[in-house]
């Protein structure tokens, strides 16, 4: 299945007239924020832990030369970048082409050994059973799935040690608790809740003035991150009761949602929220 770019008609209103501007893609993907970008008259430095990837950005680099930069390293990695932006875009969760390759483990529609490692590096899925305490198992879960009994079903899981997508998918007896799962390890194996934080602990500080900061989440944890963090931002210290925006650093930009079109068009999109903030000085 083509990867097809969330939000990105939306995003790209958003920016306005980019040419010439400095854009920061944290995840690249299959390219097609920064190629919207990069065709819009953008330069663009691109991050993405996937190896998978690097084809894809070796292309795009051999066309657009060197208004395209590509960084192999997580995107919470942009701190060690001493450069500033006009405009930092996040994509994030998980992509279709990630999905769509069985033997990486991510999906419990085929077969495969129980990875889930978006770098290919660490531990994997497997492991970090292998390693767990039921209680550890189970927050995971809770936390990361909403998942339902879930002691009971991390006990069952640590007990079995599945080594395989299929032997984790038969020990759920409840099949709607299916997904939960398989999203709750993989947010675990790849810190993505830690990755997220950290990023966004810096990305802000990396704008120019006027500059934007926009992410689109899937996740309602993910989302509740980026919505405290850019409140924090847009508010000044004073009454809790009384949040003082007009003389904050950074503006709060309205939230988007995608249109029947694009839901219709791209499934994947019907969980996404835009959320973002701007830069004022």
């Amino acid at each position: 299945m083509k990867h097809i770019p969330v939000l990105i008609n939306a995003i790209m209103r958003e920016l306005g007239d980019i040419r010439g501007q400095r854009v920061l893609d944290a995840t690249f993907g299959a390219g097609g924020y920064t190629r919207a970008f990069l065709d819009a008259g953008a330069s663009v430095v691109a991050f993405d832990r996937d190896p998978n990837v690097v084809a894809d950005a070796d292309a795009i680099k051999s066309e657009f030369g060197s208004r395209f930069r590509f960084i192999a390293k997580p995107f919470s990695a942009m701190r060690e970048l001493n450069e500033k932006f006009d405009a930092i875009v996040f994509d994030l969760g998980i992509s279709s082409m990630q999905i769509d390759i069985p033997t990486r483990g991510f999906s419990f529609r085929a077969d495969a050994p129980l990875d889930m490692r978006m770098s290919g590096a660490g531990p994997t899925a497997a492991d970090l059973i292998a390693n767990a305490t039921v209680a550890d198992l189970a927050k995971i879960l809770r936390d990361y799935g909403d998942v339902a009994r879930a002691n009971v079903l991390a006990r069952a899981i640590i007990n079995a040690k599945p080594q395989t997508t299929f032997e984790l998918k038969n020990l759920i007896y409840n099949p709607r608790d299916v997904a939960p799962v398989f999203q709750a390890l993989r947010i675990a194996v790849n810190d993505e809740m830690g990755e997220l934080r950290r990023a966004l602990s810096v990305a802000p500080e990396m704008l120019n003035p006027g500059g934007k900061c926009l992410v689109v989440t899937f996740h309602s944890i993910e989302d509740r991150i980026v919505k405290n963090t850019f409140r924090d931002l847009t508010t000044v210290p004073g009454n809790p009761l009384i949040p003082v925006a007009a003389d904050a650093q950074y503006k709060l930009i309205r939230a988007i949602t995608p249109d029947e079109n694009e839901t219709e068009q791209n499934p994947r999109s019907r969980s996404a929220h835009l959320r973002g903030v701007q830069k004022s000085y």
